[in-house]
Protein backbone atom coordinates (compact mmCIF):
# COMPACT_ATOMS: atom_id res chain seq x y z
CA UNK A 1 0.00 0.00 0.00
CA UNK A 2 3.23 2.61 0.57
CA UNK A 3 4.51 1.86 -2.57
CA UNK A 4 1.01 2.83 -4.39
CA UNK A 5 0.53 5.48 -2.38
CA UNK A 6 4.13 6.96 -3.87
CA UNK A 7 3.66 6.07 -7.18
CA UNK A 8 0.36 7.63 -6.54
CA UNK A 9 2.29 10.94 -4.85
CA UNK A 10 4.21 11.00 -7.90
CA UNK A 11 1.85 10.63 -10.34
CA UNK A 12 0.00 13.52 -8.90
CA UNK A 13 2.88 15.62 -8.82
CA UNK A 14 4.43 14.79 -12.26
CA UNK A 15 0.92 15.58 -13.73
CA UNK A 16 0.11 18.55 -12.01
CA UNK A 17 3.28 20.04 -12.88
CA UNK A 18 2.55 18.98 -16.52
CA UNK A 19 -0.57 20.50 -16.75
CA UNK A 20 0.99 23.85 -15.55
CA UNK A 21 3.20 22.95 -17.84
CA UNK A 22 1.22 22.94 -20.77
CA UNK A 23 -1.01 25.61 -20.13
CA UNK A 24 2.12 27.95 -19.55
CA UNK A 25 3.50 27.32 -22.65
CA UNK A 26 0.31 27.17 -24.36
CA UNK A 27 -0.65 30.92 -23.13
CA UNK A 28 2.71 31.98 -24.13
CA UNK A 29 2.73 30.75 -27.56
CA UNK A 30 -0.54 31.71 -28.11
CA UNK A 31 0.13 35.47 -27.07
CA UNK A 32 3.29 35.33 -29.35
CA UNK A 33 1.11 34.08 -32.27
CA UNK A 34 -1.68 36.65 -31.49
CA UNK A 35 0.62 39.19 -31.12
CA UNK A 36 2.26 38.49 -34.89
CA UNK A 37 -1.47 38.47 -36.23
CA UNK A 38 -2.24 41.27 -34.35
CA UNK A 39 0.88 43.35 -36.19
CA UNK A 40 0.09 41.62 -39.65
CA UNK A 41 -3.15 42.74 -39.54
CA UNK A 42 -2.11 46.41 -38.49
CA UNK A 43 0.64 46.29 -41.84
CA UNK A 44 -1.95 45.24 -44.29
CA UNK A 45 -4.57 47.69 -43.36
CA UNK A 46 -2.40 50.01 -44.15
CA UNK A 47 -1.07 48.35 -47.37
CA UNK A 48 -4.91 48.32 -47.96
CA UNK A 49 -5.83 51.50 -47.59
CA UNK A 50 -3.12 52.98 -49.87
CA UNK A 51 -3.72 50.69 -52.56
CA UNK A 52 -1.13 47.65 -51.45
CA UNK A 53 1.91 49.94 -50.76
CA UNK A 54 3.31 51.77 -48.03
CA UNK A 55 2.47 55.54 -47.78
CA UNK A 56 4.88 57.99 -48.68
CA UNK A 57 5.33 59.15 -44.58
CA UNK A 58 6.57 55.27 -43.71
CA UNK A 59 9.44 56.07 -46.25
CA UNK A 60 10.73 59.25 -43.75
CA UNK A 61 12.73 58.64 -40.74
CA UNK A 62 10.50 60.27 -38.43
CA UNK A 63 6.79 60.40 -39.26
CA UNK A 64 4.42 63.30 -38.50
CA UNK A 65 2.02 62.96 -35.58
CA UNK A 66 -0.69 60.61 -35.48
CA UNK A 67 1.11 59.16 -38.61
CA UNK A 68 3.02 55.31 -38.30
CA UNK A 69 0.81 54.04 -36.17
CA UNK A 70 -1.27 51.02 -36.53
CA UNK A 71 -4.97 50.41 -35.68
CA UNK A 72 -4.00 49.29 -31.99
CA UNK A 73 -2.57 52.17 -31.50
CA UNK A 74 1.44 50.95 -31.38
CA UNK A 75 4.03 52.61 -33.53
CA UNK A 76 5.36 51.63 -36.56
CA UNK A 77 9.32 50.87 -36.97
CA UNK A 78 10.97 52.93 -39.03
CA UNK A 79 12.60 50.17 -40.92
CA UNK A 80 9.27 48.51 -41.42
CA UNK A 81 8.40 49.22 -45.34
CA UNK A 82 11.99 47.88 -45.80
CA UNK A 83 11.77 44.94 -44.43
CA UNK A 84 8.34 43.72 -44.94
CA UNK A 85 8.06 41.12 -47.55
CA UNK A 86 4.14 41.30 -49.72
CA UNK A 87 2.41 41.41 -52.43
CA UNK A 88 -0.78 41.90 -54.19
CA UNK A 89 -3.54 41.10 -56.66
CA UNK A 90 -6.11 43.69 -58.04
CA UNK A 91 -9.84 42.11 -60.01
CA UNK A 92 -12.50 43.88 -61.87
CA UNK A 93 -15.82 43.12 -60.98
CA UNK A 94 -16.08 40.37 -63.74
CA UNK A 95 -13.04 38.69 -62.08
CA UNK A 96 -9.97 40.04 -64.79
CA UNK A 97 -6.96 40.53 -62.98
CA UNK A 98 -5.91 43.80 -63.20
CA UNK A 99 -2.76 44.86 -61.38
CA UNK A 100 -0.48 41.74 -59.78
CA UNK A 101 2.28 43.73 -57.77
CA UNK A 102 5.35 41.36 -56.97
CA UNK A 103 7.78 44.26 -56.66
CA UNK A 104 8.16 43.17 -52.68
CA UNK A 105 8.23 39.76 -52.57
CA UNK A 106 10.91 37.49 -54.67
CA UNK A 107 9.46 33.87 -53.94
CA UNK A 108 6.14 34.30 -55.36
CA UNK A 109 5.60 34.46 -59.23
CA UNK A 110 2.73 35.77 -60.91
CA UNK A 111 0.74 32.77 -61.73
CA UNK A 112 1.59 32.04 -57.56
CA UNK A 113 0.36 34.82 -56.62
CA UNK A 114 -2.99 35.30 -58.86
CA UNK A 115 -3.63 31.27 -58.15
CA UNK A 116 -3.20 32.37 -54.40
CA UNK A 117 -5.52 35.74 -54.82
CA UNK A 118 -8.36 33.60 -56.99
CA UNK A 119 -8.32 30.83 -53.87
CA UNK A 120 -9.03 33.62 -51.35
CA UNK A 121 -12.00 35.14 -53.59
CA UNK A 122 -13.91 31.47 -53.50
CA UNK A 123 -14.33 31.68 -49.45
CA UNK A 124 -16.45 34.03 -47.93
CA UNK A 125 -13.32 35.44 -45.55
CA UNK A 126 -11.74 39.02 -45.53
CA UNK A 127 -8.45 38.03 -43.56
CA UNK A 128 -7.08 34.58 -43.36
CA UNK A 129 -3.98 32.67 -43.89
CA UNK A 130 -2.70 30.80 -47.27
CA UNK A 131 0.50 28.65 -45.92
CA UNK A 132 2.25 31.51 -44.05
CA UNK A 133 0.78 34.91 -45.75
CA UNK A 134 -1.64 36.63 -44.48
CA UNK A 135 -3.87 37.97 -46.60
CA UNK A 136 -7.13 40.77 -46.12
CA UNK A 137 -9.38 41.56 -49.15
CA UNK A 138 -10.26 45.05 -49.82
CA UNK A 139 -12.95 46.34 -52.59
CA UNK A 140 -12.55 49.51 -53.87
CA UNK A 141 -14.59 50.99 -56.35
CA UNK A 142 -15.24 48.56 -59.62
CA UNK A 143 -12.69 46.48 -58.39
CA UNK A 144 -10.81 44.31 -55.54
CA UNK A 145 -8.14 44.08 -54.36
CA UNK A 146 -5.90 40.81 -52.09
CA UNK A 147 -3.08 41.90 -50.27
CA UNK A 148 -0.76 39.43 -49.18
CA UNK A 149 1.80 39.66 -46.43
CA UNK A 150 4.72 36.99 -45.62
CA UNK A 151 4.52 36.00 -41.86
CA UNK A 152 6.82 33.70 -42.21
CA UNK A 153 9.56 35.16 -40.01
CA UNK A 154 7.09 36.06 -37.00
CA UNK A 155 5.61 32.70 -37.09
CA UNK A 156 9.45 31.05 -37.28
CA UNK A 157 9.79 32.85 -34.07
CA UNK A 158 6.32 31.30 -32.92
CA UNK A 159 7.10 28.37 -33.48
CA UNK A 160 10.66 28.11 -32.42
CA UNK A 161 9.55 29.43 -29.19
CA UNK A 162 7.27 27.12 -28.77
CA UNK A 163 10.22 24.28 -29.57
CA UNK A 164 12.66 25.51 -27.08
CA UNK A 165 10.05 25.96 -24.62
CA UNK A 166 8.91 22.72 -25.20
CA UNK A 167 12.44 21.68 -24.39
CA UNK A 168 12.91 23.93 -21.54
CA UNK A 169 9.98 22.55 -20.17
CA UNK A 170 10.99 18.32 -20.60
CA UNK A 171 14.21 19.00 -19.11
CA UNK A 172 12.62 21.05 -16.38
CA UNK A 173 10.28 18.16 -16.31
CA UNK A 174 12.90 14.97 -15.72
CA UNK A 175 14.60 16.85 -13.11
CA UNK A 176 11.37 17.73 -11.08
CA UNK A 177 10.73 14.07 -11.83
CA UNK A 178 13.65 13.02 -10.24
CA UNK A 179 13.82 15.11 -7.38
CA UNK A 180 10.18 14.09 -6.68
CA UNK A 181 11.62 10.30 -6.80
CA UNK A 182 14.64 10.71 -4.67
CA UNK A 183 12.43 12.99 -1.81
CA UNK A 184 9.20 11.33 -1.96
CA UNK A 185 10.45 8.42 0.23
CA UNK A 186 11.14 11.30 2.92
CA UNK A 187 8.20 12.76 2.53
CA UNK A 188 5.67 9.70 3.09
CA UNK A 189 8.42 7.71 6.00
CA UNK A 190 6.25 9.25 8.50
CA UNK A 191 2.70 7.76 7.28
CA UNK A 192 4.58 4.66 6.24
CA UNK A 193 5.66 4.27 9.68
CA UNK A 194 2.61 4.81 11.22
CA UNK A 195 0.69 2.55 9.00
CA UNK A 196 3.01 -0.22 10.05
CA UNK A 197 2.55 0.27 13.39
CA UNK A 198 -0.90 0.54 13.03
CA UNK A 199 -0.54 -3.22 10.62
CA UNK A 200 1.67 -4.26 13.65
CA UNK A 201 -1.07 -3.41 16.63
CA UNK A 202 -3.70 -4.86 14.62
CA UNK A 203 -1.86 -8.42 14.13
CA UNK A 204 -0.72 -8.24 18.24
CA UNK A 205 -4.09 -7.23 19.11
CA UNK A 206 -5.87 -9.81 16.97
CA UNK A 207 -3.55 -12.56 18.63
CA UNK A 208 -4.06 -11.07 21.93
CA UNK A 209 -7.41 -11.16 21.99
CA UNK A 210 -7.70 -14.27 20.47
CA UNK A 211 -7.08 -16.51 23.72
CA UNK A 212 -9.50 -14.47 25.93
CA UNK A 213 -12.06 -15.09 23.27
CA UNK A 214 -11.47 -18.78 23.30
CA UNK A 215 -11.57 -18.79 27.22
CA UNK A 216 -14.82 -17.29 27.16
CA UNK A 217 -16.17 -19.60 24.29
CA UNK A 218 -14.88 -22.77 26.10
CA UNK A 219 -16.62 -21.47 29.74
CA UNK A 220 -20.08 -20.67 27.59
CA UNK A 221 -19.33 -23.57 25.91
CA UNK A 222 -19.45 -25.56 30.01
CA UNK A 223 -22.02 -23.23 30.76
CA UNK A 224 -24.42 -24.17 27.98
CA UNK A 225 -23.95 -27.89 29.18
CA UNK A 226 -25.71 -26.80 32.58
CA UNK A 227 -27.60 -24.33 31.19
CA UNK A 228 -28.58 -25.77 28.08
CA UNK A 229 -32.24 -23.49 27.50
CA UNK A 230 -30.22 -19.96 28.74
CA UNK A 231 -30.80 -17.78 25.81
CA UNK A 232 -27.54 -15.66 27.61
CA UNK A 233 -25.45 -18.04 27.46
CA UNK A 234 -26.50 -18.64 23.68
CA UNK A 235 -26.07 -15.19 23.01
CA UNK A 236 -22.63 -15.28 24.51
CA UNK A 237 -21.87 -17.77 22.29
CA UNK A 238 -23.35 -15.98 18.86
CA UNK A 239 -21.42 -12.97 19.80
CA UNK A 240 -18.13 -14.93 20.87
CA UNK A 241 -18.28 -16.46 17.28
CA UNK A 242 -18.99 -13.08 15.49
CA UNK A 243 -15.74 -11.70 17.69
CA UNK A 244 -13.51 -14.34 16.87
CA UNK A 245 -14.47 -13.78 13.32
CA UNK A 246 -14.12 -10.15 13.05
CA UNK A 247 -10.60 -10.58 14.92
CA UNK A 248 -9.50 -13.27 12.06
CA UNK A 249 -10.75 -11.02 9.45
CA UNK A 250 -8.49 -8.29 10.75
CA UNK A 251 -5.73 -10.50 10.64
CA UNK A 252 -5.86 -12.01 7.61
CA UNK A 253 -6.35 -8.09 5.92
CA UNK A 254 -3.39 -7.07 7.66
CA UNK A 255 -1.25 -10.23 6.36
CA UNK A 256 -2.88 -9.27 2.65
CA UNK A 257 -1.92 -5.60 2.91
CA UNK A 258 1.55 -6.84 3.58
CA UNK A 259 4.01 -5.08 0.56
CA UNK A 260 5.69 -7.97 -0.50
CA UNK A 261 3.46 -10.47 0.43
CA UNK A 262 3.32 -13.32 -2.21
CA UNK A 263 0.63 -15.86 -2.37
CA UNK A 264 1.34 -19.73 -2.90
CA UNK A 265 0.43 -19.75 -6.86
CA UNK A 266 -0.45 -23.44 -8.20
CA UNK A 267 -2.14 -24.27 -11.30
CA UNK A 268 -5.40 -25.62 -10.38
CA UNK A 269 -9.08 -25.89 -12.19
CA UNK A 270 -10.64 -22.95 -11.19
CA UNK A 271 -14.34 -23.96 -13.18
CA UNK A 272 -14.69 -26.78 -10.63
CA UNK A 273 -13.23 -24.66 -7.26
CA UNK A 274 -16.09 -21.67 -8.35
CA UNK A 275 -19.08 -24.68 -8.81
CA UNK A 276 -18.32 -26.61 -6.11
CA UNK A 277 -17.61 -23.52 -3.45
CA UNK A 278 -21.33 -21.67 -5.33
CA UNK A 279 -23.27 -25.06 -5.40
CA UNK A 280 -22.58 -25.11 -1.58
CA UNK A 281 -25.00 -22.43 -1.34
CA UNK A 282 -27.96 -23.74 -3.15
CA UNK A 283 -29.53 -25.32 0.09
CA UNK A 284 -29.58 -21.83 1.74
CA UNK A 285 -30.86 -20.32 -1.13
CA UNK A 286 -33.70 -22.59 -1.24
CA UNK A 287 -34.04 -22.42 2.60
CA UNK A 288 -34.46 -18.28 1.85
CA UNK A 289 -36.97 -18.73 -1.29
CA UNK A 290 -34.55 -17.28 -3.30
CA UNK A 291 -33.24 -18.40 -7.01
CA UNK A 292 -29.99 -19.27 -7.45
CA UNK A 293 -28.04 -19.91 -10.64
CA UNK A 294 -24.48 -21.29 -11.24
CA UNK A 295 -22.86 -20.64 -14.86
CA UNK A 296 -19.29 -22.01 -15.08
CA UNK A 297 -17.58 -22.05 -18.25
CA UNK A 298 -15.96 -25.25 -17.93
CA UNK A 299 -11.71 -26.49 -18.55
CA UNK A 300 -10.55 -23.17 -16.76
CA UNK A 301 -7.48 -23.41 -15.16
CA UNK A 302 -5.54 -20.51 -13.38
CA UNK A 303 -2.54 -20.21 -10.89
CA UNK A 304 -2.68 -18.77 -7.37
CA UNK A 305 -3.67 -19.79 -4.20
CA UNK A 306 -6.65 -21.95 -3.93
CA UNK A 307 -7.85 -21.04 -0.59
CA UNK A 308 -7.76 -17.84 -0.99
CA UNK A 309 -9.83 -18.00 -3.87
CA UNK A 310 -12.49 -20.11 -2.62
CA UNK A 311 -12.65 -17.96 0.11
CA UNK A 312 -13.17 -14.98 -2.68
CA UNK A 313 -16.16 -17.13 -4.10
CA UNK A 314 -17.71 -17.75 -0.80
CA UNK A 315 -17.54 -13.99 0.05
CA UNK A 316 -19.44 -12.68 -3.16
CA UNK A 317 -21.90 -15.35 -2.89
CA UNK A 318 -22.43 -15.20 0.75
CA UNK A 319 -22.92 -11.63 0.03
CA UNK A 320 -25.02 -11.89 -2.68
CA UNK A 321 -27.53 -13.92 -0.47
CA UNK A 322 -27.48 -11.63 1.84
CA UNK A 323 -28.28 -8.83 0.25
CA UNK A 324 -30.98 -9.90 -1.84
CA UNK A 325 -34.64 -9.84 -0.92
CA UNK A 326 -36.81 -13.15 -0.93
CA UNK A 327 -37.77 -14.39 -4.33
CA UNK A 328 -34.49 -12.63 -5.49
CA UNK A 329 -32.42 -13.76 -7.82
CA UNK A 330 -28.41 -14.74 -7.58
CA UNK A 331 -26.03 -15.59 -10.09
CA UNK A 332 -22.42 -17.18 -10.13
CA UNK A 333 -20.70 -16.89 -13.56
CA UNK A 334 -17.50 -18.28 -14.72
CA UNK A 335 -16.22 -17.01 -17.96
CA UNK A 336 -13.12 -16.54 -20.16
CA UNK A 337 -12.30 -13.67 -22.13
CA UNK A 338 -9.58 -13.06 -24.15
CA UNK A 339 -6.33 -13.34 -21.80
CA UNK A 340 -8.79 -12.78 -18.89
CA UNK A 341 -10.65 -14.77 -16.40
CA UNK A 342 -13.51 -13.01 -15.25
CA UNK A 343 -16.07 -13.89 -12.06
CA UNK A 344 -19.13 -12.22 -12.00
CA UNK A 345 -21.67 -12.60 -9.04
CA UNK A 346 -25.33 -10.50 -9.58
CA UNK A 347 -28.12 -10.38 -7.35
CA UNK A 348 -31.08 -8.82 -7.36
CA UNK A 349 -32.03 -6.00 -4.78
CA UNK A 350 -34.40 -3.75 -3.02
CA UNK A 351 -32.83 -0.44 -3.92
CA UNK A 352 -29.24 0.38 -5.36
CA UNK A 353 -26.97 2.48 -2.73
CA UNK A 354 -26.13 6.07 -4.23
CA UNK A 355 -22.53 7.33 -4.44
CA UNK A 356 -19.55 5.29 -5.87
CA UNK A 357 -20.50 1.63 -5.44
CA UNK A 358 -16.91 0.85 -4.98
CA UNK A 359 -16.51 2.63 -2.07
CA UNK A 360 -18.37 -0.98 -0.70
CA UNK A 361 -15.03 -2.39 -1.00
CA UNK A 362 -14.04 0.32 1.72
CA UNK A 363 -13.44 -1.72 5.30
CA UNK A 364 -16.61 -1.26 7.90
CA UNK A 365 -18.57 0.48 4.64
CA UNK A 366 -22.01 -0.21 4.60
CA UNK A 367 -24.14 1.09 2.15
CA UNK A 368 -27.57 0.64 4.34
CA UNK A 369 -26.29 0.93 7.74
CA UNK A 370 -30.45 -0.06 8.96
CA UNK A 371 -29.74 -3.76 7.61
CA UNK A 372 -26.65 -4.39 9.37
CA UNK A 373 -27.48 -6.65 12.58
CA UNK A 374 -30.45 -8.23 10.24
CA UNK A 375 -27.60 -9.34 7.80
CA UNK A 376 -25.00 -10.14 9.99
CA UNK A 377 -21.23 -9.59 9.26
CA UNK A 378 -18.88 -6.40 10.48
CA UNK A 379 -18.53 -4.89 6.91
CA UNK A 380 -14.64 -6.76 6.03
CA UNK A 381 -15.84 -9.24 3.15
CA UNK A 382 -15.53 -7.00 0.59
CA UNK A 383 -12.84 -5.71 1.46
CA UNK A 384 -11.10 -8.66 1.99
CA UNK A 385 -12.27 -10.11 -1.33
CA UNK A 386 -10.74 -7.29 -3.14
CA UNK A 387 -7.28 -7.91 -0.93
CA UNK A 388 -7.52 -11.60 -2.79
CA UNK A 389 -8.11 -9.90 -6.22
CA UNK A 390 -5.31 -7.71 -5.86
CA UNK A 391 -2.95 -10.12 -4.01
CA UNK A 392 -3.56 -11.98 -7.65
CA UNK A 393 -3.07 -9.02 -10.00
CA UNK A 394 -6.64 -8.85 -10.68
CA UNK A 395 -8.97 -6.07 -10.15
CA UNK A 396 -13.12 -6.13 -8.89
CA UNK A 397 -15.73 -3.37 -9.87
CA UNK A 398 -19.05 -3.01 -8.14
CA UNK A 399 -21.76 -1.74 -10.83
CA UNK A 400 -25.77 -1.11 -11.08
CA UNK A 401 -27.37 -3.13 -13.41
CA UNK A 402 -30.63 -2.20 -14.58
CA UNK A 403 -31.20 -0.02 -11.40
CA UNK A 404 -32.45 -3.32 -9.33
CA UNK A 405 -29.52 -5.51 -9.55
CA UNK A 406 -25.93 -5.30 -8.25
CA UNK A 407 -23.16 -6.69 -10.37
CA UNK A 408 -19.53 -7.62 -8.27
CA UNK A 409 -16.60 -8.42 -11.70
CA UNK A 410 -13.48 -9.67 -10.73
CA UNK A 411 -10.78 -10.02 -13.45
CA UNK A 412 -8.11 -12.05 -13.22
CA UNK A 413 -5.26 -11.80 -15.88
CA UNK A 414 -4.86 -15.31 -17.42
CA UNK A 415 -1.42 -15.51 -16.33
CA UNK A 416 -0.75 -14.13 -13.57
Amino acid sequence: MIQRLRKNFILSAMLSLFIVMVILIGAAGATGYLSAVREADDTLETLCQNQGRFPFWMMQEEPGDGEGRGRSGVRFSPELAFETRFFSVAFDSDGTVRIVDLENIAAIDMDGAVEMARQVLTGTKTSGFVGSYRYAVTSMGTYTRVVFLDCTRSLGSVKTFLRNSALVGAVVFLAFFGLTLLFSGRFIRPLAESYQKQKQFITDAGHEIKTPITIIDADAELLEMDLPDSEWVQDIRAQTRRLAGLTNDLIYLSRMDEERLEVQRIEFPFSDLVAETAQSFRARAVTEKKNFTVDVEPMITFCGEEKSLRQLVSLLTDNALKYSPEGGTISVELKKNRNSIVLTVRNSCDAIPEGDLNELFDRFYRADRSRSSATGGHGLGLSIARAIVTAHKGKITAASEGGDTMVFTAVFPEKA
